[in-house]
């Protein structure tokens, strides 16, 4: 008797990574665990990867991935590796990190691609929020700290009034009813990221997210707000600064009317 096969997408969380030493083993290991026990949405199944862009850590980040690359949590099912990692030759951004792994992702003919933080303040079990939210029909998924049942942890109140005064901010300016503009747990479908031009996106900062919603909803993708606890980081340095918010904000202008 002949059954239905169930269609899968291929996805790709993608991790930039600057001296993450302490938490990449952890996270990647997180990451495989969630996603491995997810259900399929409708007759569609997700086939998750991982792909770590670092910069040249010199705190040995890099030779990290390449040791777990072969261990049994990140083989797939045929024996190949569901973790890759893209090296780069020194700190250039964030949002480059996240354009390199993009054009990566796209040419490897990923459906959806997946930002994700390595410090944990992204929860890998928020990823299956983000992966049914595509495979359900969005164009694009937007982890939100300020939906229902949204929020964050362990925050001071200085960086919530920043961060939810960013998106307000930036909210008001582009004229999108998107609540989390800031945020940078986000999945894409390959469709959106090839049509929204990416080669139209200058940001490199902060204002990276910012710039990567606006314009998918600038080309007329369908986004939708997913709630998700974004937590401080457990291990390691914030490589934000408010020098890097503040010239965030002045590029919103630059977005709208450039």
């Amino acid at each position: 008797m002949l059954t239905r096969m169930s269609a899968s997408k291929r996805v790709l969380v993608i991790v930039p990574t600057y001296n993450e030493i302490e938490n990449i083993r952890p996270l990647v290991a997180a990451i495989f665990s969630a996603v491995d026990g997810m259900s399929p949405v409708g007759s569609i199944e997700a086939a998750t990867s991982v792909l770590v862009v670092d910069d040249n850590s010199p705190d040995g980040t890099a030779e990290a991935v390449r040791e777990m690359q072969n261990s049994a949590m990140a083989l797939s099912r045929d024996g190949g590796s569901r973790l890759h990692l893209l090296s780069r030759p020194g700190k250039q951004g964030l949002g480059k990190a996240y354009l390199a792994g993009f054009e990566w992702g796209l040419k490897e003919n990923f459906d959806v691609l997946i930002e994700m933080d390595a410090d944990f303040s992204h929860r890998p079990e928020d990823l299956l929020k983000l992966i049914e939210a595509i495979l359900k029909g969005s164009d694009f998924a937007v982890g939100s700290r300020y939906v229902a049942g949204g929020g964050t942890i362990n925050w001071g109140l200085g960086r919530k009034i920043i961060s939810r005064g960013g998106s307000l901010y930036s909210r008001t300016i582009l004229g999108y009813p998107l609540n989390d503009w800031t945020g940078g747990f986000n999945a894409w479908t390959a469709k959106t990221l090839r049509g929204l031009g990416l080669d139209r996106v200058k940001s490199n900062g902060y204002s990276f997210q910012i710039e990567l919603k606006y314009r998918s909803l600038e080309a007329g993708f369908k986004g939708v707000e997913v709630p998700i606890q974004f937590e401080d980081r457990r291990v390691g340095q914030s490589k934000m600064n408010s020098k890097i918010v503040f010239e965030a904000f002045g590029r919103v202008w630059g977005m709208r009317f450039g």
